[in-house]
């Protein structure tokens, strides 16, 4: 966003506060700092930004509703919409522009002030006294769970699964052939490379680059006397998520820039047990005696905030990549576009501004025709 520039020094001096950086891999990571700060610079730029993701997130929580039920799995999304928390309505008019542009993408919202938070959020700590709620809002209970039914799903359709890393594409005349994989290679017409933030290698093979770091949160879940929580909650001075999962009570957050292997840093996991006191006091007074679950994880992020989706170089090849933190929300819209894509079909919405087109010299993009090609087996990394 615009301005955020002036905040990166006050995160980094705050040793708890929401994004870190370890500072030996700052000279590597400082080109695509650059390209991210210059991506949210003016107010034109997150506009555009802003239009592209809301056609990519449209009716999401609608799509994976129907996904979850054509699986055999519709408990595993829940539509009890989320509520961004504030300490005061201050808080949020400082937000004014990130408000304008969602309700310029048909975001529908209510504000919660006072009592009515209260009542909607039980145990919230009195100190988050406003909230905007989403109607539209949905979670997934257990992504796990979620992505098992999906697999299984496929499998009983016919499809089948190659448990091996991909290494590079075998070509031949332009178009690709076979996918390369650690225990042999695997021929096909098409490949879809959606490798997360491991896809870097197979873009490479197809000629391409994509400024792309790993974007490294971390979370815990409380999985003993969890409360319910039917409305996740986003407190953002705290910079979380709090959500209620089948399995407790899940607070993911935190930017931690460094090399993807890097070993976690579980103090970042820590602050989470603080944020949740923060939010649910009653829930005790002692961080360190809450008993919880933690993970840390890697977010792919392309510099400019916006996921590479298109044909590559290579004939037969999409990419489907570089989704940061909605990498779920904007699956069903991505696989749909994939899918219009490889099939030769006009896709749903437009994918220009999310060609790879864009990091090329001149970056240049217009309306993509259809990709003609068949796809029958995806690129999988890591």
């Amino acid at each position: 966003m615009p301005g955020l520039w002036a905040k990166v020094p006050g995160y980094l001096r705050d040793r708890e506060g929401p994004l870190t950086i370890r500072w030996a891999h700052l000279p590597r990571l400082a080109p695509w700092l650059l390209r991210f700060l210059a991506a949210g610079w003016t107010e034109a730029r997150v506009t555009r930004t802003a239009a592209a993701l809301g056609a990519l997130l449209d009716d999401a929580a609608g799509r994976h509703s129907a996904l979850a039920a054509r699986v055999g799995a519709p408990d595993l999304i829940r539509r009890e919409g989320l509520i961004y928390l504030y300490r005061d309505r201050a808080a949020y008019e400082a937000e004014a522009l990130a408000w304008r542009l969602r309700r310029d993408a048909g975001v529908r919202a209510d504000l919660l002030e006072g009592e009515a938070l209260a009542a909607r959020v039980p145990g919230l700590s009195p100190d988050y006294r406003f909230g905007v709620l989403l109607h539209d809002g949905g979670h997934c209970t257990e992504p796990g769970a979620y992505v098992a039914a999906i697999a299984d799903w496929c499998l009983a359709q016919g499809m089948s699964h190659v448990g091996a890393r991909a290494i590079g594409l075998r070509t031949e005349g332009g178009h690709v052939r076979a996918v390369r994989t650690e225990t042999g290679d695997v021929p096909c017409d098409g490949a879809v490379v959606t490798a997360g933030v491991h896809s870097g290698a197979l873009v490479r093979a197809c000629g391409d680059r994509v400024p792309m770091e790993a974007e490294r949160g971390y979370h815990i879940e409380l999985t003993e006397d969890a409360p319910d929580l039917p409305t996740p909650v986003m407190p953002q001075d705290l910079k979380v998520a709090i959500t209620r999962t089948r399995t407790g009570l899940r607070v993911a957050g935190q930017v931690e820039l460094a090399s993807t292997f890097t070993a976690p840093d579980w103090r970042r996991a820590d602050l989470l047990r603080r944020a949740l006191l923060e939010c649910f006091p009653g829930l005790g007074s002692d961080p360190d005696a809450l008993t919880v679950t933690r993970w840390q994880g890697n977010r792919p992020s392309p510099a400019d905030g916006v996921p590479v989706i298109g044909p590559a170089r290579v004939g037969g090849v999409t990419y489907a990549f570089g989704h940061g933190h909605f990498g779920l929300v904007a699956a069903p819209m991505t696989a749909a576009l994939v899918a219009d894509m490889v099939a030769g079909r006009a896709p749903a919405i437009d994918a220009a501004p999310f060609s790879v087109a864009r990091f090329r010299r001149g970056g240049r993009t217009r309306r993509s025709p259809a990709h003609h090609t068949r796809a029958t087996a995806t690129a999988h990394g890591g």
